[in-house]
């Protein structure tokens, strides 16, 4: 089998470092450290066919969704979860004219499929998914189908930045956000450690110079303050967009979790929010069991909150990241009363606390 860039897949393609990087580890061990929080995930929120459902969404899935449930299922080693999602998701959002998936699902809609455009970020995660289990299980068909995913991430969601900086850009989807005048993008797309292990499985380069622009962007908006949920980048830099969110909000909380995630802890797009969630902690203002979920990012006050303990974890983990301390109070996880997003966001941060900050481990 050869791949897009004429590199040929073959078991043990990446190095013993490199999988231990990638793969899971001890977390795909039956008995590893997350199975009782990975059982409750799957109870919440996996359907027996495989659709992984946002009830506060209209009970839709999307190809974020499904993305992230197949990632989790490859980390954990759950491999009967992994197929169930995969048999799901091709069926029902692969129905694009190219390898990418259609953004979203509603079940209760005449057309389920209303809008084929895709969502960059469910395609990285979903193709992240498709290059652990196929490369830790010898399972061709996945690198293949990781393959023509990120071709077609690059062909249609990478373009260079027109500011003359020679970037490339990382965009939300193969149409409506190149506008002419700039170009939008979500920082919170940007997920270094996916986009370079699909790299460089698929032999796809520019998602990991993707990665490594993407840092510098990130590093530039937290120059400024926190990082928003959407900026333009335009040829005369960057600016917020009319009537998309420029606070530090539900989208941007997962920048920093990301970077940590991808080995960046000390990055100013992490100390920044850090800095902002310890504030707001000793502030006074916030209430037990509430945890900020939207700041203003050039004042860093605090605009809104939740008491879903997922958004508890990441600041926790966030906080302690950046400091020398040992052992971080991540709230325990639950599905109580905790809907799929602040569910998969906590059980993603149990992940890479382990995977790369095992000084923060849960106190």
């Amino acid at each position: 089998m050869v791949s897009a860039a004429g590199g040929v897949f073959a078991p043990g393609l990446l190095g013993s470092q490199a999988k231990a990087q990638y793969f899971g580890g001890e977390l795909s061990e039956p008995n590893g450290p997350l199975a009782a929080p990975w059982a409750a995930w799957k109870a919440a929120f996996l359907a027996e066919d495989g659709r992984v459902v946002d009830a506060l969404q209209q009970g839709a899935s999307h190809s974020e969704s499904q993305g992230y449930g197949l990632l989790l299922a490859a980390l954990l080693g759950d491999n009967s979860a992994f197929d169930s999602i995969y048999r799901w998701t091709e069926a029902n959002l692969a129905v694009r004219s190219d390898a990418l998936l259609a953004w979203r699902w509603l079940p209760d809609s005449v057309n389920r499929v209303p809008d084929k455009n895709n969502a960059s970020d469910g395609d990285l995660f979903y193709a992240w998914g498709l290059v652990i289990r196929g490369q830790r299980d010898a399972m061709p068909q996945l690198l293949e189908r990781a393959s023509a995913m990120a071709r077609d991430l690059v062909a249609k969601c990478v373009i260079e930045a027109p500011d003359g900086s020679g970037r490339l850009l990382f965009t939300p989807a193969a149409q409506g956000f190149d506008r002419g005048d700039g170009v939008i993008i979500n920082p919170s797309y940007y997920m270094p450690r996916a986009l370079r292990a699909v790299a460089q499985v698929t032999g796809q380069g520019d998602l990991a110079t993707c990665a490594s622009d993407g840092e510098t962007l990130l590093a530039q908006l937290a120059g400024g303050g926190l990082v928003p949920d959407w900026i333009r980048v335009g040829p005369d830099g960057l600016s917020t967009v009319e009537g998309m969110s420029a606070r530090n909000g539900y989208d941007a909380l997962r920048v920093a979790l990301f970077m940590i995630w991808s080995g960046n802890a000390n990055q100013v797009a992490v100390t920044s929010q850090a800095l902002a969630y310890q504030r707001a902690a000793n502030s006074g203002r916030l209430g037990q069991g509430e945890y900020v979920t939207v700041f203003d990012r050039l004042s860093g006050n605090v605009i809104e909150t939740s008491r879903h303990v997922g958004y508890g974890a990441i600041a926790a983990y966030v906080n302690c990241s950046v400091t020398t301390q040992f052992g971080a109070p991540i709230p325990f996880f639950q599905t109580v009363d905790q809907p799929y997003y602040p569910a998969t966001l906590h059980l993603m941060t149990l992940i890479s606390q382990i995977q790369t900050a095992s000084t923060c481990e849960p106190i």
